[in-house]
């Protein structure tokens, strides 16, 4: 879908870790025109979450004819429960001329990528290693054995973050936003292609 088609569509993927889901919540928060795409799931609901905000909770069979019929931009099984985001939904509001933002993994927005390659891909990070691995420990629910496996695999993702279009380093919460605000606005910010001497400094003592 093209731009003069009616809304625009904004990929956000980040490590564990990164402060993603503050980001979203607040850049949803500050421009009402921007819509979160809310992801479909298998998994049971939990205390606190509502059916439709937090995510459209359906059951297995309806997920597996979902996928048969082509209805997902990306999808994933994580330990046992499925996971996607829904290719009508995102059209659909699309097509009425919302904005939309997806939180995406990046293996889903490389998948992303293949089907709406005029989407806007934006790969967030802390400012260096040492900092995320700092986030990870201060929010106390991992072991050191899985702070040591999500680092892993944001070394792993970052390899493959070349995908994307920019790159968004969430340092000080309020610039990040306004950095973000600048790409959805203006599709200006600090291109992937730019950020050899980032990651450099990203990776240095690690």
């Amino acid at each position: 879908m093209s731009d003069n088609q009616g809304g625009r569509f904004f990929v956000l993927s980040a490590p564990s870790g990164s402060g993603k889901s503050t980001v979203k919540n607040l850049i949803v928060e500050r421009r009402p025109e921007l819509v979160y795409s809310v992801s479909f799931t298998t998994r049971a609901l939990r205390l606190g979450e509502v059916d439709g905000r937090d995510y459209n909770f359906i059951s297995v069979a309806c997920f597996k004819e979902m996928i048969k019929i082509g209805d997902f931009l990306e999808w994933a099984e994580v330990f046992g429960n499925f996971y996607g985001t829904g290719k009508l939904w995102v059209e659909t509001h699309l097509r009425a001329g919302c904005d939309v933002i997806a939180d995406i993994d990046v293996a889903g927005g490389i998948s992303v990528r293949k089907i709406m390659p005029e989407a806007v891909f934006i790969f967030m990070v802390p400012p260096t290693i040492k900092e995320l691995h700092q986030r990870l420990k201060g929010r106390r629910t991992e072991s050191n054995e899985e702070i040591a496996y999500r680092l892993k695999m944001a070394k792993i993702e970052i390899s493959r973050s070349h995908t994307y279009d920019f790159l968004l380093v969430n340092d000080k919460l309020e610039r990040t936003i306004c950095d973000l605000e600048d790409i959805i606005e203006n599709r200006r910010g600090l291109a992937i292609a730019e950020t050899k001497s980032f990651w450099d400094t990203f990776f240095a003592g690690s």
